[in-house]
């Protein structure tokens, strides 16, 4: 017989048997799958990212079609509302939770936290961490080789040149998780991504004391208790010398970031608020210039003369005859003589009028009540006119010399002595001293 053909009948025989074995294995030890998990799947993303916990999205609907109650399971990608359709299909309910996104804790920029060294081998961050510390002085920050950029699988995460560290983008970040899973620090966290967008988280993962934390990093947490202290709801509490705020209770107040010593603490995507419009300055009215006056030159002061004294001719009702007493210190000779009666036809002699030489300037004095009649040069007859009115009394003024008149008698008279002294008198005859005015 052809060896060849016992071969081939003999594997022939070989694989009936073993099918044969196969199929009653399998219809003794058949598993009937729930078809609901098809109609899972097809709801989910399909992203295999792991973020839900389970390895893939097959395994995830698998899960959640034996789950009594979705509960808390939730599809990072999808969100709340693919969980709600999938509890539709299954006829269960579904908690409705906050969406998250991933949060980089850690602030050590390269201006915060400078490098102590140089790291030269393989770009990744968990063999750069199991080698030694890190190229600064902080043992807890990132280590900055970028292994959460290559995990996430939505381009949600880069890395920044200027800082060092990892940026998320929230808009692209669907919370799955992967990031915060190939972080061998564990600063990437997942937290509620807040109304509109709006966080308060404290950024730094370092658990040293605060003189060792702030001499590694200008920005790191010091665990004073500040904020603590600050917080009106008890949504901050502070272990091993490391503050945390619980997204769950925290306010949104931001009193704590105002609190914050070193500006570990941080909020996300709060509108800037408008500085205060100063308040406008009183306007008061500006003072009138000042025009000063041109300072007028002082006028020349212009000597006044002292007018002459009219002579007032009043009616002499009788001619009386009247003897000058001559004072005892300066006696003079005293010539009298016989007045003759005036004419009754001829209107009466004017007064006598006193009249004093004006050798030297004298003030003018007013007349005397006695009527005398002193020795003086004959003056020109003056017209009546009114009383001046009284006038300040002026500076002296030098009266011209008199001229000599005759003197009634050779003797020489005495000569006229300085004011206040008055010079001599005598008696003249009252009808001549007429005669000489006229």
């Amino acid at each position: 017989m052809n060896p060849i053909l016992i071969t081939v009948i003999t594997l022939t025989a070989i694989g009936l048997l073993v099918s044969a074995i196969l199929f009653l294995v399998a219809k003794r030890f058949k598993v009937e799958e729930d078809g609901r998990i098809d109609d899972v799947e097809e709801l989910l993303p399909g992203a295999n990212c792991g973020g839900c916990g389970c390895a893939g999205c097959r395994d995830f609907a698998t899960k959640l079609v034996a789950m009594d109650d979705l509960g808390d399971a939730l599809c990072p990608v999808g969100g709340s509302e693919t969980m709600a359709k999938i509890a539709g299909v299954l006829g269960k309910t579904a908690a409705p939770q906050a969406p998250r996104v991933a949060v980089v804790r850690c602030n050590g920029t390269c201006e915060n936290r400078p490098k102590t060294s140089n790291y030269e081998g393989y770009p990744s961050c968990k063999i750069k961490g199991a080698l030694y510390a890190g190229d600064t002085g902080c043992r807890f920050g990132c280590l900055g080789c970028g292994d959460c950029v290559a995990a996430c699988k939505f381009d949600a995460i880069k890395m920044d040149p200027a800082t060092g560290l990892p940026v998320v983008d929230e808009n692209k970040c669907t919370g799955c998780g992967a990031c915060s899973k190939a972080c061998p620090r564990g600063i990437i966290e997942l937290r509620p991504k807040g109304p509109r967008g709006l966080k308060v988280v404290v950024l730094c993962n370092n658990k040293d004391k605060g003189a060792v934390a702030r001499k590694a990093c200008s920005a790191a947490c010091i665990g004073c208790s500040k904020c603590v202290k600050t917080c009106p709801h008890d949504a901050i509490v502070v272990d091993s010398f490391l503050a945390y705020i619980d997204p769950l209770k925290c306010k949104l107040c931001t009193k704590c970031v105002e609190e914050c010593p070193t500006g570990a603490i941080h909020k996300f995507n709060f509108p800037v608020k408008k500085a205060a419009p100063a308040p406008r300055p009183v306007v008061q009215p500006a003072p009138a210039p000042v025009v000063e006056k041109p300072v007028e030159a002082p006028k020349p002061v212009e000597e006044v003369k002292p007018a002459p004294a009219p002579v007032v001719e009043k009616p002499v009702e009788a001619p009386v005859e009247k003897i000058v007493e001559v004072p005892a210190e300066k006696p003079a000779p005293v010539v009298e003589k016989p007045v003759e009666a005036p004419k009754p036809a001829e209107p009466a002699p004017e007064p006598v009028v006193e009249v004093k030489p004006a050798e030297e300037p004298a003030p003018v004095e007013a007349p005397k009540p006695k009527r005398t009649v002193r020795k003086a040069a004959p003056k020109p007859k003056a017209e009546p006119a009114p009383e001046p009115e009284p006038a300040p009394e002026p500076e002296p003024a030098q009266a011209p010399e008199p001229a000599p008149a005759p003197k009634p008698e050779p003797e020489p008279a005495p000569k006229p002595e300085p004011a206040p002294a008055e010079p001599e008198e005598e008696i003249i005859d009252l009808e001549d001293l007429f005669n000489m005015r006229r």
